[in-house]
Parts: C-alpha cells; sequence; structure tokens
C-alpha cells in the first residue's frame, strides 16, 4: 500500500541473505526498516512483534526457513536442523494458523529436492508464499467492497462508517490486509467511507498501526477507546464491523485480538453485520470448537501494567507504569467469537456463511 505516495509492502528478500522488514515496533513515530540475516532473527522478530498480523508472520515464517536452509543448506544432517528451526519459528506465536501453515508448505516444497537445489526451492516457495499473501487480499478487498458499496448505495451519499478492533490492514499481511482490504477499495473507488479505530489495549495495534495507515493512505478515521462501540452502535453510528483472525475454526468460529468477541456481542444486539476478513491459510479446518480448541496465547504483564507512548516534552519514547507497582495482570493476546455472531467470512474466493457447510463449498476442492 502507499505511504505519503510511495508504495510499500510489509516484507521482501532485500538481498540474498537479506529479508528485510518494516519494523512496526518504531510505528507511529517513526517509520523504518529491520534487515534479518538468521532464522534466530527472524523468530525474535516475530516473538517482539517488530513484525506481526496473521499473514506476516506465515510469511515471515515461510523467509525463516529460506534463511536456515542458506544455513544449513549443505550440512548432513540438513533435515534435522531445519526440522529445529522451524519448531523455534513455531513456537514465537501459538495462535495464528499461518505460521503452521506456511511452514507445512516450506516442508512440502523442500522435501525430496536435490541438495544443490535447496536454497532456490526454499526462495521461491517463500516469494510464492509472499506474492499469494497479497493477491489473495487484494481479492478479499474486491468481495468486502460489494457489500460496502451495497450499503453506500443504502445511504444515498453518506460515509459508511465501519468500525474495526486491532490492526489487520496491509500492515498485518504483505500488502491490502484483511479487514481494511475493503476499506482501501471503497476509498479508491471513491466512495465515502469513515473507519472508527479501536484503541485496542494492551499494546494499542489500532491507535498506533490501524491510525498509522489510513491516515497516510488518507482515508478518513477516528481513534476511539475500545469500549466506545457499543455506544456508536446503539445511536446507528456504525454500519458494519469488519475484523481479521489469527485463526479459524471448520465451523467458522474466529479467533481475533482480545476484545473482539465483545464487539460482535454489542453488534449483534444492535443488528449492525459482523464479518471476519480472513485467507484460506487462516482455516484450521482440524478444529470445531474454538472456544474449547484454539491455544490462546498469554503475554508478559508488563504489556498491560507499562504504556509506552511519545513524549512531546523530552521529544522522545517514554514508558510509564499506569497501576500500582505491585498489581497483578492478566495478559490474554485473543479470544474466540462464536459463529453464530459473524454475519459472513470473507475470504479470497469470495464471502461464505460462518459454518461449516459454508467454509466447506467455498473450499470444496481443498479442505480435507
Amino acid at each position: 500500500m502507499n505511504v505519503d505516495g510511495k508504495h510499500y509492502r510489509t516484507i521482501w528478500l532485500e538481498a540474498p541473505d537479506c529479508v528485510r522488514i518494516i519494523d512496526q515496533a518504531l510505528l507511529p513515530h517513526r517509520f523504518g526498516f529491520m534487515d534479518l540475516r538468521t532464522p534466530d532473527e527472524m523468530g525474535a522478530a516475530i516473538r517482539n512483534m517488530n513484525l506481526r498480523g496473521a499473514g506476516l508472520i506465515g510469511c515471515a515464517a515461510g523467509w525463516g526457513v529460506y534463511l536456515a536452509v542458506r544455513r544449513h543448506a549443505d550440512a548432513p544432517d540438513f533435515a534435522e536442523r531445519i526440522a529445529a528451526d522451524s519448531a523455534a519459528l513455531l513456537a514465537t506465536r501459538p495462535t495464528a494458523r499461518n505460521l503452521a501453515w506456511a511452514l507445512e508448505r516450506m516442508h512440502e516444497a523442500l522435501a525430496g529436492g536435490a541438495p544443490q537445489d535447496r536454497i532456490e526451492t526454499a526462495r521461491r516457495e517463500a516469494q510464492a508464499i509472499t506474492d499469494e499473501d497479497a493477491e489473495f487480499s487484494r481479492r478479499m478487498g474486491q468481495h468486502g467492497l460489494e457489500l460496502i458499496r451495497g450499503i453506500a448505495k443504502r445511504k444515498n451519499g453518506a460515509p459508511v462508517n465501519v468500525l474495526t478492533h486491532c490492526n489487520a490492514g496491509w500492515l498485518a499481511f504483505v500488502d491490502h490486509g484483511t479487514a481494511l482490504a475493503p476499506v482501501y477499495a471503497a476509498f479508491d473507488a471513491g466512495i465515502p467511507v469513515h473507519v472508527w479505530i479501536d484503541e485496542t489495549r494492551p499494546r494499542n495495534q489500532g491507535a498506533s498501526l490501524t491510525a498509522w495507515e489510513l491516515g497516510h493512505h488518507g482515508v478518513p478515521h477516528t481513534l476511539i477507546p475500545d469500549n466506545t462501540g457499543g455506544h456508536l452502535m446503539q445511536h446507528g453510528l456504525v454500519d458494519v464491523v469488519f475484523v481479521g483472525s489469527d485463526r479459524t475454526t471448520a465451523a467458522g468460529d474466529v479467533a481475533n485480538k482480545i476484545g473482539t468477541y465483545l464487539k460482535a456481542l454489542a453488534a449483534h444486539d444492535n443488528g449492525v453485520p459482523f464479518y471476519a476478513v480472513l485467507p484460506f491459510s487462516t482455516i484450521d479446518w482440524t478444529i470445531a470448537d474454538g472456544v474449547r480448541d484454539i491455544v490462546i496465547e498469554e503475554r508478559g504483564s508488563e504489556e498491560v501494567r507499562f504504556m509506552t507512548g511519545w513524549d512531546d516534552a523530552t521529544n522522545r519514547l517514554a514508558t510509564v507504569r499506569i497501576c500500582p507497582e505491585k498489581t497483578p495482570a492478566a495478559n490474554y493476546g485473543f479470544d474466540v467469537t462464536p459463529a453464530r455472531l459473524v454475519a459472513g467470512i470473507i475470504t479470497e474466493r469470495g464471502i461464505a456463511p460462518a459454518s461449516r457447510e459454508g467454509l466447506r463449498a467455498l473450499y470444496a476442492d481443498l479442505h480435507p
């Protein structure tokens, strides 16, 4: 997508031994990059959230395997070394399905190949995963655009108000994004659109990332505290909710950033359609009950107890504690929205009902 008129992807091969990413830890205060040259560095970037978002994590895993192959291509115990590096990558973020999916795809591509072809095979497959991610996001945007277009016609020129939670824009994928892809498509098509952005505590991805990317693309938006959405819906100020997903079950349950479930409840109570936007790689066909079976990542309490922001007085970043010194904190990274609250799942193939039958009909040639 565009940053002040210049197009960027979130991850790319800068040199044969270097994968470059947009460093999201610097945003929104500084736009900069991070160079990664080993699978350990890639794993650290995922774990420390220099890069984040389901699709981008999957692509990063693919490039992490590529870097591992470069390191171990001639090793007699090549398979064991790649397996160890892959296991380390897998352990960085347990909830996102795209991570495991990309690792499985890289292993399949490498299986049985000639040793002299390993590096090129890994590079080609990681690039294919990356290009596919961008293209699928573009397609999701086009399918979601038709929903926005229909709402716009009913509103007779008034802006379509979209509410989103966390960041599922292009920063969370390679390009375009998922939940924000329909918004970008509508904006670029000249449809009046406005986005309500949840701040998304505790890491504030909405305030730091969604607001930043929408602003640099020129999309009208308003930042709101996390608990404002229900009030807006009660007063008719939200037309549709779009969220992303880190793992979606075969039955249509959606795991997304903590707080998503509450938005879905409010949307259901007020008759506001709630859509999850995600590619095939996010669907876990082995899980039927998301609340029971999806592993929810628990992160460090410091993300809840402290906040980091820009201090205008000193012109630098500052981190401050926001609670009593000895107060404990729990930090669940995700929650699960049951399929009964989801109006539909927007994918690269179209919009499916949030059900086993709906998803299987859309992916009849691919599901187990």
